[in-house]
């Protein structure tokens, strides 16, 4: 049997399987590809690049936190966040008693240009908000949301737009694409630099 590993835009309100008791969107509803499955999660309210693959090896070394593979996330905040805020991003923040390693965190200039969400976020009219990109090597659960709701500003739209050398790109929700061989071939040869913490 050929192995397949595919990448996937997942669409907001999706979950990242292939089956829900209580029929909810899935998987099953946009790809098609017979023996592939989620390699690392996505929340249903998270949206973006989510690799799912027929290679069980693959897969570990995409979810194994000690390969320290970077991924990407565009983040909308509530509020601009002041230095202090973006430091403690960057350094690592407490969570569950743990500290997340360090992190790479831009302030964006200008809004991304994404996809309309179907739901849109819940606006305020006192309420700022700010784009970063949030680069970090670990997945714990909804760290990304827990990273900026410990510094005082809340994830209202959160988008993975890379893992390791695998962009998102032109994708549009909803859309699959095949790797390339050099894609699955980067992933599997994924070697974290020390500089990649600084």
């Amino acid at each position: 049997m050929s192995l397949r590993t595919i990448a996937f835009h997942k669409p907001y309100g999706v979950l990242p399987c292939f089956t829900d008791p209580g029929g909810r969107p899935t998987l099953a509803d946009y790809v098609t590809v017979p023996d592939v499955y989620a390699a690392g999660r996505l929340d249903q309210d998270s949206e973006g690049l989510l690799i799912l693959t027929s290679d069980g090896t693959l897969a570990h070394r995409i979810t194994d936190p000690q390969h320290k593979l970077p991924k990407v996330y565009l983040v909308q905040v509530e509020r601009i966040p002041d230095a202090r805020a973006m430091a403690q991003l960057c350094q690592g923040v407490v969570l569950g008693g743990r500290r997340t390693r360090p992190a790479r965190v831009r302030l964006l200039v200008e809004e991304p240009l994404l996809p309309e969400r179907p739901v849109p976020i819940r606006f305020r009219k006192n309420v700022s908000t700010a784009w970063l990109e949030i680069t970090i090597h670990e997945g714990m659960n909804r760290q990304v949301r827990r990273m900026t709701a410990a510094v005082g500003h809340p994830t209202l739209r959160l988008v993975r737009i890379a893992i390791g050398a695998v962009c998102l790109g032109d994708l549009r929700p909803g859309e699959w694409r095949d790797l390339r061989e050099d894609d699955i071939t980067s992933l599997r040869r994924w070697h974290h630099s020390p500089s990649a913490d600084a």
